[in-house]
């Protein structure tokens, strides 16, 4: 199993030695990894990944040699997970069950009856309709159903029709080494490009040496900078949620623009445009970036292109406070508005089908507020976008 395990992170492409493998079966002859696998994990991370970017392949290859062995771990004796009692626990509801459920009415009133909820309750609640807990009709807990409410205390999405989410979520970052399918992307990509000589003479002037040799009447070796395409480019990736669903195609337009774009610099976000965005998925809630200064520090020429679903509540555009994941004081309309009225050129690369946009308030709205420029993440919508971008 550890020599399989070995093999498949080599595989991924991590770049594991033998002399770390050997470190890790010594560990485990001190045993000092105990005989629980979250334990193993952390080991097995320390010894083999020496950089933060392999993390997330690692993981991957981990997920898929021991999936399974936290369940058998504690045998004979184990008791019954807590995940398999969660999802005993679970409420299932027929398309008519879910029509009789209203909402509450509003961002505001649903906030409202939140706050008054805590203040109430004194203990814990299942398979209700008014209090917070789990496996009921109320807009407030985990595991039942509402068509708006606040999740609290669910590992993720079931029917994404929370407007606001408690906790705290793990969402990772998209992988700019994944190979391309198809080099289809890259070629859309290539319509937006200004080329430029700037930097060092680094370069050999060919044409310009022979001129300058014939006139002279000797060797003069011409130098030149690097023709470079000199367009620069800020691109903010939605991330978690609904675009979960979406990782692989903008996994592969993240690698193909890294590889296009020499001036690039990317920012994750979720749902809408606040206050922070973030570099790094897994300190987004440490080391986030604020949005004025992103402003602040890139100039005007530079073009915007922002990649998400678009698909959220209305509230987390025109509401504040309306995010899933914070307070926001100000709507993610405001931020929106300020960031288009600074760059001129800006597009939205949305990977929902095109034939869907209208059955989706959010995606509408987005689509006004971007003044039409929202594209398919096609490769006929890239090239439109690249287009217009271009311009």
């Amino acid at each position: 199993m550890f020599i399989t395990f070995f093999s498949e992170l080599k595989a991924a492409g991590v770049p594991v030695s033998l002399r770390e493998y050997l470190d890790l079966m010594r560990a485990l002859e001190l045993d000092l990894a105990g005989r629980k696998v979250e334990d193993f994990y952390y080991l097995a991370r320390t010894a083999l990944v020496k950089d933060e970017a392999n993390l997330d392949r690692f993981d991957r290859v981990f997920g898929h040699v021991f999936k399974g062995l936290d369940l058998i771990s504690d045998a004979p004796g184990a008791e019954i997970p807590e995940d398999w009692l969660r999802k005993l626990a679970e409420k299932h509801l027929s398309e008519e069950e879910k029509a009789l459920i209203e909402s509450l009415g509003g961002f505001d009133k649903l906030m409202e009856t939140l706050r008054k909820r805590l203040e109430e309750q004194k203990e814990r609640h299942q398979g209700g309709n008014k209090w917070i807990g789990t496996a009921g009709t109320s807009p407030f807990g985990a595991y039942g159903y509402n068509p708006e409410g606040v999740r609290i205390g669910q590992k993720e999405s079931r029917h994404r029709r929370a407007v606001k989410v408690w906790d705290q979520r793990e969402f990772r970052d998209l992988d700019d080494t994944v190979e391309i399918g198809t080099r289809n992307i890259k070629v859309a990509l290539k319509r937006l490009r200004r080329f430029a000589r700037t930097g060092a003479a680094d370069e050999l002037d060919l044409d310009g040496t022979i001129r300058s040799t014939a006139h002279k009447g000797l060797l003069d070796v011409r130098m030149r900078p690097e023709r470079r395409n000199a367009v620069k480019v800020l691109l903010f990736f939605d991330i978690g949620g609904s675009m979960d669903d979406h990782i692989r195609v903008c996994e592969e337009l993240f690698s193909a623009a890294r590889s296009e774009f020499k001036v690039m610099e990317h920012f994750y976000f979720h749902n809408c445009l606040y206050e922070h965005v973030w570099k790094e998925n897994r300190r987004r809630h440490s080391e986030r970036l604020p949005t004025m200064d992103v402003l602040h520090k890139y100039p005007s020429d530079y073009k915007i292109i922002f990649v998400g679903d678009a698909s959220m509540s209305p509230y987390e555009i025109v509401s504040p406070g309306g995010s899933v994941e914070h307070w926001n004081e100000e709507p993610g309309l405001v931020w929106m508005q300020r960031l288009l009225g600074l760059y001129a050129r800006a597009a939205w690369l949305n990977p929902v089908p095109e034939q869907h946009w209208d059955y989706t308030h959010s995606i509408r709205m987005m689509r006004e507020i971007m003044g039409g420029r929202m594209y398919g993440l096609t490769l006929e919508g890239l090239s439109d976008a690249m287009r217009d971008l271009a311009r």
